[in-house]
């Protein structure tokens, strides 16, 4: 179930991430949306099985402040964060780099590390996507029709978050 769930997740995330005229086509929008959140779910279910429940729901609770107060803070902001985005992409690629390491080192504190950069970075990411989402007086700015599209980085950027933030919390309450 696991591999068919990782497979499927995939295909979608590639569908709508790629195909625009399917992410703007309703209702096969909807359901391609919800075929992908129903895997990701099945993931993050399997991955959170993992830990213990007290790291889930402190992993949980701390994602959903950080994730508000960040939505808070994009739309009320003078700064202008969508220009940053082809610098957040060199921050993915390096610390894409920095996780291989810490999986050829199996250390405890890189791995502290690497999931305290990688919140970091995709609290950067919220930010991002949601002043991309909201357009205004911004430089950049997503189309109204692209609604599945921000959706989805939104969902993404709380779904990495939160997996890096378990992980934190996780080692932590593994001492």
């Amino acid at each position: 179930m696991w591999y068919l769930a990782l497979v499927m997740m995939l295909v979608t995330l590639i569908v709508l991430a790629c195909c625009p005229d399917v992410r703007r086509q309703f209702p096969v929008n909807f359901i391609v949306l919800v075929a992908f959140t129903l895997c990701e779910g099945f993931l993050l279910g399997a991955i959170s099985s993992n830990y213990e429940q007290d790291a889930v729901i402190i992993a949980v609770g701390i994602t959903a402040v950080v994730a508000a107060s960040l939505t808070l803070f994009a739309f009320q902001t003078k700064w202008d964060f969508t220009a940053w985005g082809g610098m957040l992409f060199v921050f993915v690629i390096v610390l894409f780099c920095f996780g291989i390491l810490c999986a050829i080192i199996q250390n405890k504190y890189a791995t502290l590390a690497y999931s305290a950069l990688g919140a970091l970075l995709f609290s950067a990411y919220l930010v991002f996507d949601t002043q991309l989402m909201i357009g205004g007086r911004h430089k950049y700015s997503l189309s109204p029709e692209e609604y599945i599209f921000a959706a989805l980085n939104l969902y993404l950027d709380i779904v990495q978050l939160f997996m890096f933030i378990l992980t934190i919390v996780g080692h932590a309450q593994g001492d």
